[in-house]
């Protein structure tokens, strides 16, 4: 018996060779996609699995891709171990850049996929196979981070025609070296739309809250003088610096109140990006 609900979809698997970074975009009429489709690990590569969707491609693939597997010796391996496998549809890059797709035979039409070096696009139940040469055609032709590429990849492929049925979920996950919370771990950015209307729209909006509360910074400003001056007033207009509250104190309750700790790289220095919220803060007050 086949293991889950048709996961209509399209996605993109990619890989930033400049930073290491590995990830998943997804789009689906389908509840929650994030929790079935994206898997990645860093160190090993990452993953979709969907269609009529195996959701052990994931963690079995990542782990034979931790042995040294290329993206299509463990795609080759799913899939002739699986006798479901013509439900099946699989994406997969590995940590050197090589990729691998495949899509079942009895997959819902219209289902294809297409990989190129860095990166897997595939779909199923699609409006016709223009989704996945969208994909496919941005990723190659796109700048920024891979978050950013991976994003426009969806976007392009959602203009080209979509999933037939309409839209429903989205998901981004990256993994990145040491790219966690507090660097505490390799979970780079995981980032979920369960159920909207707009869920791609929606996942690039909850991207860039993720810019601004997770990015590490990429220059800093030396808090003296007059932009001293300028943040003590802000802090104190905010309530977080008085009579009886030194600086330092007052700065550390504002970055942890506010969810900025990620921002907050040197002491003495100051992100542009945190100077704007202040200044932003108090423009609406």
């Amino acid at each position: 018996m086949l293991e889950l609900p048709v996961v209509a979809t399209f996605s993109i698997v990619g890989r930033d060779p400049a930073t290491g970074e590995m990830g998943v975009a997804v789009q689906s009429k389908f509840l929650s996609v994030g929790s079935v489709v994206p898997w990645a690990a860093y160190g090993a590569g990452a993953i979709a699995t969907q269609a009529w969707a195996k959701t052990s491609f994931g963690p079995d693939g990542l782990e034979l891709l931790r042995q040294g597997l290329s993206a299509q010796a463990v795609l080759d391996r799913l899939i002739a171990a699986d006798p479901g496998a013509s439900h099946r549809q699989v994406g997969i890059v590995d940590m050197r850049g090589g990729s691998a797709t495949y899509t079942g035979k009895d997959c819902l039409l219209w289902a294809g996929g297409v990989a190129g070096e860095n990166f897997a696009a595939q779909g199923n139940i699609l409006v016709d196979e223009k989704t996945v040469a969208a994909m496919a055609e941005s990723f190659r032709q796109s700048e920024g981070d891979l978050a950013h590429r991976l994003c426009e990849a969806l976007d392009s492929g959602q203009t080209a025609g979509g999933d037939s049925r309409g839209r429903q979920s989205a998901a981004l996950y990256i993994v990145k070296e040491n790219g966690g919370y507090g660097a505490r771990s390799d979970r780079y950015v995981d980032l979920r739309v369960d159920d909207h209307p707009e869920p791609i729209q929606e996942l690039k909006r909850l991207l860039e809250l993720w810019r601004l509360y997770m990015q590490k910074p990429e220059t800093l400003l030396k808090l003296e003088d007059a932009l001293e001056q300028e943040v003590s007033d802000h802090l104190r207009r905010l309530g977080y610096l008085g009579p009886d509250v030194v600086f330092a104190d007052a700065w550390r309750r504002f970055v942890g109140t506010e969810n900025l700790e990620e921002r907050d790289v040197q002491e003495g220095f100051i992100d542009p990006v945190i100077l704007d919220w202040l200044r932003r803060a108090l423009s609406v007050k």
